[in-house]
């Protein structure tokens, strides 16, 4: 299990933007579970949506990139380094994330060619999925 602090030893994002809490479970290069803790608290719900507080969707698939770079960038080769965003493909939103929901995020990586990969990302709460897809990602 790997709390907030040893998440910032390996992903280069900082408060407001890393969006896991804990890793409880990696395979360096090939898989990560994480947890994102939903508050009323969170930053985002004070513009989404006041009075109908709803994570956007955008940021459960970010938090699903971060658990994937968490397990890419645990390897020994790409400490140091950043993983970037190459695209989303078939990213399905099945369900609200609202405040008091705890997300399971499991990203495995299904592809990794020297600096670029893919990575299947599927978000949970209480076993339902709520968002699934391929992300791409550019280590540099």
């Amino acid at each position: 299990m790997y709390n907030s602090n040893d998440i910032e030893k390996i992903l280069p994002h900082r408060y407001p933007f890393l969006l896991i809490d804990r890793v409880i479970e990696m395979e360096a290069g090939k898989k990560a579970i994480a947890i994102k803790n939903v508050t009323a608290n969170d930053y985002f719900f004070q513009g989404h949506f006041p009075g109908n507080h709803v994570m956007p969707g955008v940021l459960i698939v970010e938090a699903l990139a971060q658990t994937g770079a968490f397990a890419i960038l645990s390897l020994p080769k790409n400490q140091g380094k950043t993983a970037y965003f190459g695209g989303i493909k078939s990213m399905k939103f099945r369900k609200k994330v609202v405040p008091g929901d705890t997300l399971t995020l499991t990203t495995e990586i299904i592809k990794s060619k020297g600096s670029l990969g893919i990575g299947h990302a599927v978000a949970t709460v209480n076993g339902t999925v709520v968002a699934e897809g391929d992300i791409t990602f550019a280590i540099q």
